[in-house]
């Protein structure tokens, strides 16, 4: 049997190690590795996990809701607003300082990814 250590610095670890490549004509023999590592609160020795996942664990078999098709479509408008608002220097620029005009209020986005999706959300609503 494999174990897996950490370091002790490493205090968390979860998402995964391999993924399967769906476009490959063997994606079915592919295995997803996925590792969850979390420093437990209690003395349980079990804090780490490992899971091996086939392409039909992956594979989504139920349609899309019309609620998920709406969250994409917006996701999908956000992402393609702020990429060119990114592409505006002086935009940008008016941007930058709004930012650091808000960002250290107790409400204030803390990143200027994250004011700028925001900023882009709240024009399209």
């Amino acid at each position: 049997m494999a174990k897996v250590e950490y370091a002790d610095a490493i205090k968390t670890v979860s998402g995964a190690l391999t993924k399967i490549n769906k476009k490959s004509p063997h994606a079915a023999d592919q295995k997803m590795v996925l590792a969850t590592h979390r420093v437990a609160a209690t003395t349980n020795p079990a804090c780490s996990r490992l899971f091996l996942r086939g392409l039909s664990s992956v594979t989504r078999t139920t349609p899309y809701s019309q609620e998920e098709k709406a969250a994409q479509n917006l996701f999908s408008r956000i992402s393609k607003g702020v990429a060119l608002r990114k592409q505006n220097i002086e935009q940008m620029l008016q941007d930058r300082e709004a930012f650091l005009a808000q960002k250290d209020s107790p409400s204030g986005y803390k990143t200027f990814y994250q004011y700028l999706w925001h900023t882009v959300a709240d024009s399209l609503n």
